[in-house]
């Protein structure tokens, strides 16, 4: 597991919503395009039941990309996330609307993302993040950053480390531990 310096446990105390990018974030970031135009992606089935494990604790999640994919769409509806922005280019605004929605400041908001648009989303929120092949520049303002890569378990280690820095982890287990 990735570690978490004081700081950014700190900063996970009060996360009441997660923003995440999709694409190098949720996925690896390669894009695989048949002769037809069809598009797939992979997505990690412990990032899945990280975000749903959250959600259960009371942390809303939402996903924000600048592309438009039916895959997202799908993969989103079949966790039960319904908050989903697609083709947006301003994830700062994204997410701020987001916060002011649910009636949350900035300051409860956490976002992770792998490349430079992400990097307003990030700067703007109490807790930043990053997959471990983030581009330099975001892995350099990230509070705190996976071991992993994007889609291969860093949101999941993300939404374990907000679990732990919260109390909640035992509880989200339970079910599993028990």
């Amino acid at each position: 597991m990735a570690i978490w310096s004081d700081d950014a446990l700190a900063r996970a105390r009060d996360i009441g919503l997660l923003g995440l990018d999709v694409d190098g974030t949720l996925t690896d970031g390669r894009l695989w395009i048949a002769a037809g135009g069809e598009q797939f992606k992979a997505f990690h089935v412990q990032d899945g039941l990280g975000l749903k494990l959250l959600r259960q604790q009371g942390i809303h999640v939402v996903w924000i990309t600048a592309r438009r994919s039916a895959i997202v769409a799908a993969r989103a509806a079949e966790l039960g996330i319904e908050d989903v922005i697609q083709g947006c280019r301003d994830k700062r605004e994204a997410l701020a609307e987001r916060c002011a929605a649910r009636r949350l400041d900035l300051q409860r908001a956490a976002f992770m993302g792998d490349d430079l648009p992400d990097l307003p989303a990030m700067t703007s929120c109490r807790l930043a993040a990053a997959p471990c092949n983030a581009h330099t520049e975001v892995a350099a303002r990230a509070h705190w950053q996976s071991d992993r890569a994007g889609g291969e378990g860093a949101v999941r280690q993300l939404c374990d480390g907000l679990l732990v820095a919260q109390g909640k982890f035992d509880q989200a287990m339970g079910a599993y531990l028990s």
